[in-house]
């Protein structure tokens, strides 16, 4: 495949991703959602059926990895470091995309919950700043709907999980190819999206499994660019967390594979 392939699928690929995983989000946040309060069960589903959707998309063009952190455990595992770059633009170009396709779905909710009083008397930013709001908290109201953020803030303990939530999926991505004709079949995909339901439903609670940089970097940006009234800050003293501890989750995977698979 060409790196113009590489680019586009990739690009493709990763805005389907966040459309629907974002989408989900905003289905169950937002006042006058149809969805509103559907609970942590249905933003795992959503996903991973999110996935599937990308990475079938993407799949025959670039492979589909639609995540920087898969991107590092099969260029460890497969030596091909050139067309990294190329996967790495288009995710995190296509994370921006499917955020803001987020915003133009629920325009109307992300008005009506940003404009609720309710909602207003919690999240209105504060004079020190737009990273906090009149209480002290980082985040805005709405910026779970783009990016993720720990229950309990404790850096350490938030670094390891998303580090350990990402390795499994690393390592279940990359030792696909043990099995004969799992990677090539679509049925690979199948799996991995069932497996990232998994890793929400089992080790999202902590930090809301990121577990992807581009999926998180990429929506803080849009979130901090929307002209959407009363969001609150963007949590940026959080942001590096979702990006380098999937990285070393990756990296430690991919590490794995090379020391007891190969």
């Amino acid at each position: 495949m060409s790196n113009g392939h590489i680019f586009i699928g990739e690009t493709i690929g990763t805005a389907v991703l966040i459309l629907l995983g974002g989408g989900v989000c905003a289905a169950v946040t937002l006042k006058r959602s149809k969805a509103q309060g559907a609970g942590w069960v249905a933003i795992s589903f959503g996903w991973g059926f999110a996935v599937l959707g990308g990475a079938y998309i993407a799949n025959g063009y670039s492979g589909g990895q639609l995540n920087p952190a898969v991107t590092l455990g099969v260029a460890i595992k497969s030596g091909v470091w050139h067309t990294v770059p190329f996967y790495l633009m288009g995710q995190l170009l296509g994370a921006m995309i499917g955020a803001f396709l987020v915003w133009v779905a629920y325009l109307g909710q992300f008005q009506a919950h940003l404009t609720d009083p309710e909602v207003i008397g919690e999240g209105e930013t504060s004079p020190e700043g737009p990273e906090t709001d009149r209480k002290g908290r980082p985040a805005g109201p709405v910026l779970g709907i783009f990016s993720t953020g720990p229950e309990i803030r404790n850096p350490v303990q938030n670094v390891l999980t998303e580090v350990i939530g990402t390795a499994v999926l690393v390592l279940f991505i990359l030792t696909q190819g043990m099995t004969k004709g799992l990677a090539l079949n679509g049925t690979g995909i199948l799996l991995t999206s069932l497996l990232v339901v998994g890793i929400g439903l089992s080790l999202g609670g902590p930090t809301g499994y990121a577990i992807n940089p581009a999926r998180d970097l990429g929506p803080r940006i849009v979130h901090s660019l929307l002209p959407l009234p009363n969001k609150g800050g963007s949590d940026w003293s959080y942001a590096w967390i979702p990006v380098l501890g999937p990285l070393a989750g990756a990296a430690i995977a991919g590490g794995l594979y090379k020391l007891a698979f190969t």
